[in-house]
């Protein structure tokens, strides 16, 4: 298990939000815990210098594209992007630098998979350069995967037959609890328990880390097999329950 740190990027400033606040239309509602007065390269140069590969660099809406860009030069290789990415601007982005793109809205229409959409996506970047976001939310005791900003449910399921069959599609898959998301108030366990014991390939999970003692805990209940990001707890982000120094010294200690 590691750590894979964050940048999330909300009209070009680094800023870490309340998932679940996230919105098309009601910017007013909108939940900010921290926003930076440093460039997101600064956190990509910052990621390279400690060696914390397999990062994401996300972008909330648009108006991003300029600081993705700029991370992802300042740490060629080094991180992961995610945002609005498509068929038709998936190849850009790894020009870019990006060592991967991650897709959740453009592989779902009308709350279904379009096979079509993904196949494509896996032949214009290929598999293992092609992270697939299956972030979700609880509703009825189950986990949905959720699309556009974390607002629409889907019909599909987390689930260990979900899994098994994007798993084909993609190297990777990046699972954010939305409920949880921000909040600094607990990690979604039973989420996790559920990825660390169906996810076939390397899944990073994120929402609601608050302190050490947590990122110890995903790897308990992940049996060994999940990473973890964080965002609003960590120092470097205007948090309180974990320095950033902590997660190279877990990385370091984890080998």
């Amino acid at each position: 298990m590691k750590f894979r740190p964050c940048i999330d990027l909300h009209q070009g400033r680094v800023k870490q939000i309340v998932g679940s606040t996230l919105s098309d239309v009601q910017e007013m509602s909108l939940a900010t815990n921290f926003a930076s007065d440093q460039p997101a390269s600064h956190y990509a140069s910052m990621y390279k210098a400690d060696g914390l590969f397999g990062g994401h660099v996300i972008m909330l809406g648009p108006g991003n594209e300029a600081a993705a860009s700029e991370a992802l030069q300042a740490f060629p290789g080094g991180l992961q992007v995610g945002g609005g990415i498509t068929a038709d601007n998936a190849a850009y982005w790894l020009k870019q630098g990006a060592s991967a793109v991650i897709v959740t809205s453009s592989v779902f229409k009308d709350g279904k998979v379009h096979e079509d959409r993904l196949a494509e996506l896996v032949r214009i970047v290929g598999r293992e350069r092609l992270v697939l976001d299956l972030s979700c939310r609880k509703k009825d005791d189950v986990y949905y995967i959720v699309t556009d900003r974390w607002q629409k449910f889907t019909q599909v399921t987390v689930s260990e037959q979900s899994l098994a069959y994007f798993a084909k599609h993609c190297s990777e898959f990046l699972i954010h609890a939305v409920d949880v998301e921000g909040k600094c108030a607990g990690i979604e366990e039973e989420l996790i328990a559920l990825l660390g014991r169906f996810s076939p390939i390397p899944t990073t999970y994120a929402g609601g880390v608050r302190n050490l003692a947590d990122l110890w805990r995903i790897k308990e209940l992940g049996q060994n097999r999940l990473d973890a990001t964080i965002g609003s707890a960590l120092d470097i982000f205007g948090g309180t329950g974990i320095t950033y120094a902590e997660t190279v010294s877990f990385n370091r200690q984890e080998g």
